[in-house]
């Protein structure tokens, strides 16, 4: 047995060869979790390289190799005994940088396929370099052969190259742009694995289990600790009492180890990654030879700041009332991402370097450049980095506060200027973007700008995100909107494209009478608010498009005023931005669903034309031919913008799984809407409604509605009593079963979520359903697959595709497999027939099974 170190590279290029995978393995099996990660290791290494660091490789795992049966002298067979997953999306990964650069770059596309993918001159199986089980054989050889003409359906080797097709579009950011070729030499040169090749008549699975019997992993903190008291030979016991174990007392594990990682990131090691905290710090003791008197200093150091962290995670703690109320808004925000800065700021203030109002002054630069970049659909994923350079880029010959300001506003920073601040208050789909928290802050912002004598008390009132315009309107908004309408666009798409738009959204606390009645109705309870934005509301006659814009542009106003501009001059983002969210976003189409052109530009904030002119002009939009007309018909002015992908659209269409109907459009049922593409690029980290808000009904006190009590009389208010004794017994069904019935806290709109698992344990509880009432268009049942994608065991995809056919099997549900990604839904009146109130109970009993073996699998 021989055991090396290597990289992919040097694995499978060379001579010709094949890595077989036996029968008798599983097949590919990693889920989006595995290939995030591996996805972030890779552009870490890709950013290594692009500055020019040869060191800190990324070591993947182990190989396992065994000559197999068929092996021959001139071309070498090996069997995969332990590997098969990393070998696999390696592979995947890089046929899609191969599908993704082929058009600008041929030459380069084929030689990716000729090192890593193929043995040119063989043939049949043999022409393959890297050989899966039987079961995955045809989708891995589809995808190697590439150009698909259509996606292939369903299995993880299709879902783990479309996760990397989307992701090479995301990498073409223009705030963040990533080299493509330089993510092709992470993978293949950077990526280290142990590779361990047997002979014949050796033990290949005792090895396979040496390699991976692991136990319980120190975390940083505690490797570091370790560390620090190992060196502290003469006065530790004196060191642990004073600093560390106060230190300890105050923090826990994990923010202890964040603390340390920013006491690095402060002292200017700008690129330390929190889990390299530990040799990162080990290294700087031993390159400066550190005396016990220095790892002291630096355990005094971590005391003194920590009581800085706490105000972090504590804002209460700090005493100065207009640093407090930043501190909060940035934690009610969850902006982890700015602690370098943060702290750097309260730090200089301890020091004397300023006071508390340039404290104060310098936070409000943070929290416009976080609002501004989300109003303006800036993506926070490179927030991390541009926060943890600050400590080293603040220049040293301004004021610390008006150098955070410079540093934000450089090039490449994205802080939306105030041009770019008013469009997308007035286009964009406010409502799509962020989080509900950080959406909820700024109309709470906005309201206290208006500096009413007697302002309310936002900490105890139940105030929520609503629609005044409503997401389901009724004859008489659609009526309303008709007198708006222009250029051929309809009352519809002319709601959908303002109804999420942050000049038709308000924050109230009223009940559900608010809903989706007419404007008249809404006028009187709007009215009676105690925020003057309602009051302003009701104040006007009617509530169409032209007084939704009006309202959006003196909430620019406000905006600009309360959220400080980066210094022009120093640097401008570029305008491609929402083409790219378009990109990244078609890129992310699940196989058997189609979106159109209103939709799309809703999503945007952007109009139909607009996207389709962008469409014609532009070659290699990854899925533009499955952006069709409202009606589900390729526009008559489609054209293929390359020579690859000619040929007949509806071919391609149905290869991509679209269904037509008789009159030959698209099936509307496997149509993405405007949220439904929200979806698809959700943030990573968005919760689902249910993990926050959904709580157990208890019994209210003497005359308290309960949310139980105000999600039946929602329910009742728009469906027939048959309906909502259909639903009364379907949740106590679901209760028969072992399973607890949650409540949203909204008050216009509440919901039922059918939960398993602890109450009130956020992470822990699971749901297939939540119930939603109509709102004037009868209840609907949301089946929450997004949701369930990120919990075990149905992070497999089989069984949510199991769960898909058995509600399928409901007369009058047909949810196209295109949308077992997303939330669809289905009426609840569908239940008010004995037999699919009993198919549903039993499709719910195999779903409480399979959560309930999920540990025993």
């Amino acid at each position: 047995m021989q055991a090396k170190e290597t990289l992919f590279a040097d694995l499978v290029q060379g001579r010709a060869q094949q890595f077989q995978v036996p029968l008798y393995q599983r097949t590919y099996s990693w889920t989006e979790k595995q290939l995030k990660q591996l996805w972030s290791d890779i552009l870490e290494q890709a950013e290594l390289i692009e500055r020019g660091e040869k060191v800190n490789t990324h070591f993947l795992g182990s190989v396992v190799l065994a000559p197999s049966p068929q092996n021959e002298a001139t071309f070498p067979r090996w069997l995969v005994v332990d590997g098969q997953q990393r070998l696999t999306t390696l592979s995947l990964a890089l046929a899609a940088i191969r599908d993704h650069i082929r058009e600008a770059e041929p030459d380069e596309a084929e030689r990716i396929d000729e090192e890593y993918l193929i043995n040119k001159r063989k043939s049949g199986s043999d022409h393959f370099r890297l050989l899966p089980t039987q079961a995955d054989r045809s989708q891995f050889a589809a995808h190697v052969r590439g150009p698909l003409t259509g996606q292939a359906a369903g299995g993880g080797v299709a879902a783990a190259y479309t996760f990397f097709r989307r992701k090479l579009v995301e990498a073409a950011d223009p705030a963040a742009p990533q080299d493509v070729f330089r993510i092709e030499q992470a993978i293949t040169s950077r990526l280290t694995l142990v590779a361990v090749t047997a002979e014949r008549g050796d033990n290949v699975h005792r090895i396979f289990e040496s390699l991976n019997n692991t136990g319980l992993k120190l975390s940083q903190a505690d490797l570091l600790r370790n560390y620090l008291f190992m060196k502290l030979h003469t006065h530790g016991e004196h060191v642990y009492e004073t600093y560390w174990l106060p230190l300890q007392v105050s923090l826990s594990n994990e923010e202890l180890e964040q603390l340390m990682w920013l006491q690095l990131v402060l002292d200017g090691d700008d690129r330390v990654r929190r889990q390299d905290l530990y040799a990162a710090q080990q290294q700087r003791f031993e390159r400066g030879e550190a005396s016990e008197e220095q790892i002291e200093a630096y355990i005094r150091e971590l005391h003194r700041r920590a009581a800085l962290f706490r105000r972090l995670l504590h804002p209460e703690e700090e005493s100065d009332a207009t640093v407090r109320a930043h501190l909060r808004r940035l934690d009610t925000w969850q902006a982890t991402a700015t602690y370098p800065a943060l702290m750097l700021l309260l730090d200089r203030r301890e020091r004397g370097e300023l006071d508390s109002a340039d404290t104060a002054r310098a936070m409000s630069y943070v929290e416009s450049f976080l609002v501004r970049r989300m109003i303006c659909r800036e993506p926070p994923n490179s927030l991390n980095r541009i926060f943890q350079a600050v400590p080293g880029q603040l220049p040293l010959d301004v004021p610390v506060a008006d150098g955070l300001r410079q540093v934000l506003s450089a090039d490449n920073r994205f802080w939306p200027d105030d041009e770019n601040l008013r469009e997308k208050i007035r286009k964009a789909p406010f409502y799509q973007f962020g989080r509900p928290p950080q959406r909820k802050m700024v109309l709470q912002r906005l309201e206290e700008s208006y500096e009413h004598p007697e302002p309310v008390d936002f900490a105890a009132a139940q105030l929520t995100v609503e629609h005044v315009m409503p997401q389901s309107p009724g004859d008489e908004w659609l009526r309303m909107l008709g007198e708006d309408v222009a250029d051929g666009e309809s009352a519809q798409d002319l709601h959908s494209r303002l109804q999420h738009t942050l000049g038709n959204l308000t924050l109230t606390a009223v009940n559900s009478e608010l809903s989706n009645h007419p404007f008249e109705r809404k006028q009187g309870l709007l009215q009676g608010s105690h925020l003057e934005m309602n009051r302003r509301i009701a104040a006007t006659e009617r509530w169409g498009a032209q007084e939704i814009l009006a309202r959006a542009d003196e909430l620019a106003d406000r905006a600009v005023a309360l959220w400080p501009a980066p210094l022009s001059g120093v640097g401008r983002a570029e305008r491609s931005r929402d083409w790219h969210l378009a990109h990244q976003v078609l890129a992310a189409l699940p196989h058997g669903t189609w979106t159109s052109y209103g939709d799309l530009a809703a999503f945007l904030g952007s109009g139909a034309q607009a996207v389709g002119n962008h469409m014609a002009g532009t070659p290699g939009v990854v899925n533009a031919y499955r952006v069709l007309t409202s009606e589900g018909k390729v526009s008559e002015g489609f054209r293929w913008t390359s020579e690859d992908e000619e040929g007949d659209v509806r071919s391609r269409l149905s290869a991509d799984g679209v269904r037509f109907t008789v009159t030959g459009a698209a099936d509307p049922a496997q149509r993405l809407s405007s949220d439904d593409l929200a979806l698809l690029v959700a943030e990573d980290d968005a919760q689902a409604e249910g993990e926050g808000t959904a709580q157990r009904t208890t019994g209210g006190g003497q005359g308290e509605e309960t949310r139980a009590d105000r999600f039946f009389r929602q329910l009742a208010a728009d469906d027939s009593p048959e309906t909502v004794a259909a639903v009364r017994e379907l949740l106590s069904r679901w209760e028969e079963l072992g399973g607890w019935i949650g409540h949203g806290a909204g008050q216009v709109t509440t919901s039922a979520f059918l939960m398993l698992g602890e109450a009130g344990a956020p992470g822990r509880g699971i749901w297939p359903l939540t119930l939603y009432p109509g709102g004037g268009r009868g209840g609907t049942a949301e089946v929450v697959f997004q949701h369930l994608a990120a919990r075990e065991p149905f992070t497999d995809r089989a069984l949510r595709a199991e769960l898909l056919k058995r509600l399928n099997e409901l007369e009058g549900v047909d949810i196209p497999e295109g949308k077992l990604e997303l939330r669809p839904g289905f009426r609840l009146s569908l239940l008010e027939k004995d037999r699919d109130r009993e198919l549903l109970a039993e499709t719910l009993a195999w779903f409480r099974d399979c959560w309930e073996k999920r540990g025993a699998a």
